[in-house]
């Protein structure tokens, strides 16, 4: 998008033809047709007619595009007083559900918050042992699968009553994420939810839905999909730290208005970062 920008508006009139392209740019961006709509529609109402520089029309981008994020940029709230605080997440395969659970339990845990995993993928061999080895890192107890294959409910269920017992604060689930079979998924997810509250009425305190940037216009889908299934409260969006630029966030908070909690820029902990809507606007158009 900022080399399509920059070529576009080296010095040029912004008529109606500089705005259709301009407004062709964003959807390629997937920033959405919405929010592209919006934003040309501001870019007539205060610059049309006038001569515009390719460095004006970006820092104006990246004011429409912080204006869209803004009510959107929210932490995700932890409660400790619900003890344990938990956090069913959600998303599919692949697109870094375990690896948040993760970074977030090692973040909680240097917060001086004491933190358990709920290995849910319990199909997935790796994924199990992915969070035993963070659980080794980061101190965290896990709570995993007896053999592969085995009840998540019933997983989930056993964690949450031992997590009540021993102090846990924070509670983080992990889950499948088999789309080819949705009404499947939805039923197991479902299960999930409905068991842990036998332990636990107001279980889950967050919904948290990963999203891999690098899908671009599908995460659209993926929202709607898995907001079907359960009550999603939030997302992250990972993979930043590749070519892709995660136009589509512009998109997911235009069309849905979930807060997004987390932006994933790396392997390390610390590269789950918060979500900041300023730096993630000029970030999208290359600007310091």
């Amino acid at each position: 998008m900022t080399d399509s920008v920059t070529s576009l508006f080296r010095k040029r009139r912004l008529d109606d033809a500089a705005l259709e392209e301009l407004e062709e740019t964003l959807i390629a961006a997937d920033l959405g047709v919405a929010a592209a709509g919006r934003i040309v529609a501001s870019f007539r109402r205060s610059r049309f007619g006038k001569e515009v520089t390719d460095e004006e029309v970006k820092a104006a981008l990246a004011e429409e595009i912080a204006a869209i994020l803004g009510p959107v940029a929210r932490p995700m709230p932890i409660d400790a007083g619900h003890a344990p605080h938990v956090v069913l997440v959600v998303g599919v395969n692949g697109t870094g559900k375990t690896t948040t659970i993760a970074k977030l339990g090692q973040q909680y845990r240097d917060q001086g918050l004491r933190c358990a995993f709920v290995a849910g993928d319990t199909f997935r061999a790796a994924a199990v042992e992915q969070l035993q080895i963070w659980g080794d890192r980061t101190g965290a107890r896990v709570h995993a699968p007896a053999k592969q294959g085995a009840d998540a409910a019933g997983l989930a269920f056993d964690a949450l009553t031992a997590a009540r017992a021993d102090g846990t604060q924070v509670l983080l689930v992990d889950t499948a994420g088999r789309l080819h079979n949705k009404s499947a998924l939805m039923e197991e997810l479902r299960k999930v939810i409905r068991i842990m509250r036998r332990v636990d009425a107001t279980a889950p305190h967050s919904v948290l839905l990963v999203l891999d940037a690098t899908t671009g216009q599908n995460a659209l889908q993926q929202v709607k999909v898995f907001g079907e299934m359960v009550d999603v409260t939030g997302l992250a969006v990972t993979k930043l730290d590749g070519s892709a630029k995660g136009g589509v966030v512009v998109a997911l908070a235009q069309e849905f208005g979930l807060p997004v909690h987390f932006v994933g820029v790396g392997e390390k902990a610390g590269d789950l970062r918060p979500f900041a809507a300023r730096d993630y606007a000029q970030g999208l158009l290359g600007l310091p």
